[in-house]
């Protein structure tokens, strides 16, 4: 197995805010500490359920000192750092280095859509910047820019470029990854964790083990241990919880709902131009919650 430099088990997590819209730097640490306890290996801050796009540099920086202080060495602490402009990201890298990151998430560049010659450029600079290992994060639905897979192939010969996070859904396209270069492959899809898992990835970077980080890991340990029938269990048990966070409504504002249903979080609160779940949507998130047993 190509090994796991992030863990196997890994949230992509919330960035609280107060109800004023304020970052609440007390939950983010309050947040974090619990998720470990849970059984999170590694927190992927200011990534895209962080709200990266509306949170400021500063903002940025806090949230990786806040959760680097509240769980120490307990956790793998990755921080998102991509952009549209490669300096800005290099100057987001630099920052998550001085905070005390344990790695970065690089996405690809949104909007400019650079060629694939761009992104490894782009990535070659960023990873050249400092000395922490590289997530690349691959989702093209949002970024209109997919990582090829001779890019890829490409990009892992890079020594602190180490692993994809993988939310194109193509397991074939994975699996020519994962059998051509040494970089640990997660799957960027909750609901792909399993066969992802199957076909020689590494873990999962999840929303949704916000709400059942237990569950992820009983997965993970199953098929680690060659036990397919208790993953496969896992894995169905998991999908109705999949389907209320992931499908319903964007995810950072599902899942912060949910986190504040559960007593989790102090404030459901999002920044424009996401909004709240209205009435009807959160009832539906809630009883889902109840259906899956977390409430």
């Amino acid at each position: 197995m190509v090994a796991r430099p992030f863990g196997a088990l890994l949230t992509a997590m919330a960035t609280p805010f107060r109800d004023d819209g304020g970052l609440d730097v007390e939950a983010a640490a309050a947040l974090a500490e619990h998720l470990v306890d849970a059984g999170t290996e590694g927190l992927v801050v200011n990534g895209t359920t962080g709200e990266s796009p509306t949170t400021t540099d500063e903002e940025k920086r806090r949230v990786v000192q806040v959760v680097v202080e509240a769980v120490g060495d307990r956790a793998h602490v990755v921080a998102g750092v991509g952009t549209n402009d490669t300096a800005h990201s290099c100057h987001l890298a630099r920052e998550a280095a001085a905070a005390g990151a344990h790695g970065l998430l690089l996405v690809s560049p949104y909007y400019s859509r650079p060629s694939q010659a761009g992104l490894i450029a782009h990535v070659t600079t960023v990873a050249d910047g400092t000395g922490l290992p590289v997530m690349l994060y691959d989702i093209p639905g949002r970024t209109a820019v997919a990582f090829a897979t001779e890019t890829l192939l490409r990009l892992g010969e890079h020594p602190r470029v180490v692993a994809v996070k993988d939310a194109k859904g193509d397991l074939q396209a994975a699996t020519r990854v994962m059998r051509g270069s040494d970089l640990a492959v997660y799957s960027g899809d909750d609901g792909l964790t399993l066969p992802y898992l199957a076909v020689g990835g590494v873990g999962v970077v999840g929303v949704t083990t916000h709400l059942a980080a237990p569950a992820y890991a009983r997965l993970v340990a199953a098929h680690d241990a060659g036990d397919t029938a208790t993953a496969r269990a896992e894995h169905h048990a998991l999908q109705p919880l999949v389907d209320a966070v992931m499908t319903r409504m964007q995810g950072a504002v599902a899942v912060k709902a949910a986190l504040h249903a559960l007593g989790h979080l102090p404030s459901p609160a999002v920044r424009l131009p996401l909004v709240v779940p209205d009435e009807t949507e959160r009832a539906g998130l809630v009883s889902a919650l109840g259906d899956a047993g977390l409430l």
